[in-house]
């Protein structure tokens, strides 16, 4: 697994270039779900998302030749942004490739940035053209299966476990499995009676189906929720979820009222993908109790309000 060292070298490495976003109680949410509740805001982080860590942590992991070959990067928008952005930032070639479905914020975000777009027809042949750019020469900045980016991510838990106050339960959402590998690594030895708790959407369930497989198997996916659509998770990010409490699966309706719900009591604006914590905390007050203390990691802001409101409107929000 990825150790605190690990974690500790990446977060030096990248602080020259990151945000260490806000730890910070949430009165107006504790109110709505009567517990008291802490918010980890990486949606005010660099490129509106935890991903500029790890990212960052990968570029300049490279050696001269592998910068002169430029990078690949998959996404399903938030690692796009962030490799564009901080490839651009350390001057390094960088091509993202997209399903053509994400969103066309984050599409225009990252072509704006400097980074050769290429969009395809869905999550899975997104990475399956990576693989060949890759072959082709370009070096993979993964979204989640390299130790480096993972630990990159795990500077969220770092921060968390020395900035806020006392947790019984932190939730974090789930794609490829990156960050809420780091943040187990990091709380799994700096809070150790922390519970850590991952949360996806039922039309995305690829550390669910890899937990009942006892391996990473291709997910079959339907939610829109593009930033939490890889289509599988890795040997690495399965390993973490042995520190894991539980998987706790959301409708993509409930993370959407749940973005907006945010929005309306947090007063912070995010993503459908960490509207989902929302559902979930409910979920987990259910289990363990109104006394627990939740954490909850924000992970990224990059929907507009656009977007939403699409969304609001498909569900009838």
């Amino acid at each position: 697994m990825i150790t605190l060292t690990e974690i500790r070298s990446a977060a030096a490495a990248i602080a020259p270039y990151i945000l260490r976003t806000p730890t910070m109680t949430a009165p107006g949410l504790s109110d709505l779900l009567g517990a008291e509740v802490t918010i980890k805001i990486e949606a005010l982080q660099r490129t509106g998302s935890f991903k500029a860590r790890g990212a960052t942590a990968k570029l300049l992991s490279l050696t001269e030749e592998e910068r002169q070959r430029g990078v690949v990067a998959v996404s399903g928008g938030n690692h796009g942004i962030a490799v564009a952005v901080m490839a651009a930032a350390l001057g390094v070639a960088a091509t993202v490739v997209m399903p053509a479905g994400a969103p066309q914020d984050s599409i225009d975000r990252a072509r704006a940035a400097g980074a050769a777009v290429e969009l395809t027809d869905g999550m899975p042949a997104a990475f399956d053209r990576t693989n060949a750019l890759q072959t082709e020469g370009q070096v993979l900045v993964h979204p989640f299966d390299d130790e480096i980016v993972v630990a990159g991510q795990g500077t969220v838990g770092l921060e968390i476990a020395e900035d806020a106050g006392e947790l019984t339960d932190v939730l974090v959402s789930v794609g490829g499995g990156g960050l809420i590998a780091g943040v187990a690594a990091a709380l799994s030895r700096l809070r150790p009676d922390v519970r850590i708790w991952g949360v996806e959407p039922e039309g995305a369930r690829t550390l669910s189906d890899a937990l009942a497989a006892g391996k990473p198997v291709p997910t079959t996916l339907s939610s829109m929720i593009s930033t939490l659509s890889a289509p599988n998770v890795s040997e690495l990010t399965l390993e973490h979820a042995a520190l894991l409490d539980d998987v706790l699966l959301v409708s993509d309706r409930d993370c959407v009222a749940g973005t907006l719900e945010l929005a309306d009591r947090a007063k912070v604006w995010i993503e459908p993908a960490d509207g989902s914590l929302l559902p979930a905390a409910r979920q987990v007050l259910d289990r363990v109790g109104p006394t627990a203390r939740l954490g909850l990691v924000l992970s990224g802001g990059n929907a507009t309000t656009q977007d939403v409101r699409r969304w609001a409107d498909r569900f009838g929000l």
